[in-house]
């Protein structure tokens, strides 16, 4: 049975204390509104979801896991807001044909005026594959195959100004004019996975091939530039963001009874995001999407990570009365 699971998740607005800037900016006002008199507070569904694709000559696995969306609520208070979410848990059904997945993971994300910080830890055990054979199951599951991600993700929107990322992802803003900026995504992280047998095994390869390996962990420096753009139609909103760029791996890999092996390689990261909802000043909601990629070689197995995060929430804004007029940094000084 699913264990339950909870995730903690912050986001901390720092409007205006970043970057110097009044509120009442006249450019800054053409473009994006600001509720500095309102908390928020809003039921949200989530998915976060692991998985990766290893290819080596004419084999190729996608692995997924089985892990099932998470239910929660949201708050904005303070300039601060906090969300925790459960999972909720997979039907025996569902078990029986993928198997079932452990997850454990902790997120931190703190978004500022014109920047974002995710501080991350996954840990995935249990996943499953399509078959390719006819005679056995559909679907192939590894529960012995565990996946650890840790890291941290940013990026830097240089147009401050006039585009608001917070407006697509926190709601703690509204874009009231379309507009778009420049982008810089950095990520930095460790991923390691490791099984109780080989992972993609050839069997006729002589000697050993390097698609024979147990434990992989690679360490990747990635940097991107890209472009976000918010298309605003009276309060719906669309928003599409697109970086890419070069990532370092530091790649060490193992095969049973074997010492360790270290490659160094350059290969590509990719950040998309995309937000679709409604932004009024009381109510708002939307769909987000948020996928993070990489490609790996190293000898010849070819791997392919990716780490998504699908989100869907409403919301209402209420004016503050009282102590909620306060702020954390008034808080703090006391």
């Amino acid at each position: 049975m699913v264990r339950y699971i909870f995730t903690i998740l912050f986001i901390v607005g720092t409007t205006g204390l970043a970057d110097g800037q009044s509120a009442t900016d006249s450019t800054e006002n053409k473009f994006i509104e600001k509720y500095p008199d309102k908390f928020f507070v809003w039921p949200v569904i989530k998915r976060r979801s692991l998985s990766f694709d290893i290819s080596s000559g004419n084999q190729k696995h996608s692995y997924k896991p089985n892990n099932s969306f998470s239910l929660g609520l949201g708050v904005y208070l303070f300039e601060i807001a906090a969300q925790l979410t459960f999972d909720i848990p997979v039907n025996e059904k569902n078990q029986s044909t993928y198997g079932t997945t452990d997850t454990r993971e902790f997120n931190a994300n703190f978004l500022g005026n014109g920047w974002g910080l995710d501080v991350f830890r996954q840990k995935y055990k249990g996943f499953y594959f399509p078959s390719s054979s006819k005679v056995s199951p559909a679907f192939i599951k590894r529960p012995d195959i565990e996946l650890i991600n840790t890291g941290v993700n940013g990026i830097f929107v240089f147009d401050r100004k006039k585009f608001s990322l917070k407006s697509a992802y926190n709601y703690s803003e509204r874009q009231i004019k379309s507009s778009g900026s420049f982008i810089v995504t950095g990520n930095l992280n460790t991923l390691q996975l490791h099984a109780d047998s080989v992972i993609l095994n050839q069997p006729d390869s002589q000697p050993p091939a390097s698609s024979d390996f147990q434990l992989l962990r690679v360490t990747t420096l990635s940097l991107a530039g890209g472009y976000t753009y918010t298309l605003v139609y009276r309060s719906f909103f669309l928003n599409g963001a697109l970086s890419i760029g070069p990532a370092h791996n530091w790649i060490l890999y193992s095969r049973p009874d074997e010492q360790a092996n270290y490659d160094i390689a350059i290969n590509t990261f990719n950040d998309i995001r995309v937000s679709l909802g409604y932004n009024s000043d009381r109510f708002f909601g939307g769909i987000s999407l948020v996928s993070q990629s990489r490609n790996i070689r190293f000898d010849e197995v070819r791997f392919a990570n990716t780490n998504t995060i699908a989100r869907l929430l409403l919301g209402y804004r209420f004016r503050e009365v009282g102590i909620l007029k306060k702020r954390a940094k008034d808080l703090y000084a006391r």
